[in-house]
């Protein structure tokens, strides 16, 4: 799944540069919807972001884009492998910036954990 944010004023710090509180809040926002559309029917948390190593700086303007792919299955959780993006207007390059695996659990109504199901008359 493919998703683009536009990094504006209000997502920046003190220094003009894009703060990383919003790109992981993106990143959970873009895998979160991957994850609901994967198993629809399942009620989902995030409890894990493998790691977190900002490569590059990111400034007002900038396009970015964020690549969700579902890499491991278990019985009640699935990751998710997010690649974020820039791309330079000027020049077309693209350059990776951030990426991430997140883990999700599946849960019941009551908030204890349950088997993953793709098929929402199942859940």
């Amino acid at each position: 799944m493919e998703n683009y944010k536009l990094v504006l004023p209000e997502h920046l710090n003190h220094y003009g540069f894009l703060f990383g509180g919003n790109l992981l809040k993106w990143i959970d926002e873009v895998s979160y919807i991957a994850v609901t559309m994967d198993y629809p029917g399942c009620n989902f948390v995030t409890v894990a972001m493998d790691q977190v190593v900002f490569r590059k700086s990111i400034r007002k303007g900038t396009i970015l884009t964020f690549e969700t792919t579902r890499k491991r299955e278990g019985r009640t959780s699935v990751e998710y492998l997010v690649n974020v993006y820039k791309k330079s207007i000027a020049s077309g390059e693209r350059t990776m910036v951030f990426s991430t695996y997140v883990t999700f659990v599946c849960l019941d109504e009551n908030g204890s954990k349950k088997p993953l199901c793709r098929d929402p008359r199942q859940c």
